[in-house]
């Protein structure tokens, strides 16, 4: 099992969207970068472990755990013109774009980005690390378990 922090604008898909939908599921969509798209397409499985970030927000954070709940499938987004994340160059023969499904688990909490700076354990996360702007990026499992203790705490 691995474990993910994927990047969400609560404008766009928040997590409480998630909770609401059909089988507390949704596709990830949008991705338009290699790195990210990589991850989905290479190493995520179901049942792998998502921190859901609310990102691109008045106060950036964790707003629930999620779990992948499909193996990588073409991003439709990709083939809809009318889609801010078309992409003239994918085919349905080659689609460039990779989707998987994220179901939510848990709400929790909300955890600010401002605290999760403060915890000793999450000093070497990816999103902490100057310069980082990956919509999706790996997390090791002490990392996940100090979000997690970190989002059960009473305020």
């Amino acid at each position: 099992m691995r474990y993910w922090l994927m990047k969400s604008e609560p404008d766009e898909v928040s997590f409480d969207d998630v909770l609401a939908a059909p089988d507390r599921t949704t596709a990830w969509f949008g991705v338009r970068n290699y790195q990210a798209r990589n991850f989905m397409r290479d190493q995520m499985q179901p049942g792998d472990g998502v921190l859901f970030y609310h990102s691109s927000c008045a106060a950036p954070g964790v707003a629930g755990i999620a779990e992948v709940a499909s193996g990588p499938y073409p991003d439709a987004s990709q083939f809809d013109p009318s889609s801010k994340y078309f992409d003239a160059k994918a085919t349905r023969e080659q689609p460039r774009w990779i989707s998987v499904d994220v179901r939510a688990v848990e709400k929790g909490r909300y955890l600010p980005l401002t605290e999760m700076r403060g915890v000793p354990e999450l000093d070497d996360m990816v999103l902490l690390r100057k310069g980082s702007r990956l919509s999706i990026s790996p997390v090791t499992p002490g990392e996940w378990n100090a979000v997690l203790r970190l989002i059960r705490q009473e305020q």
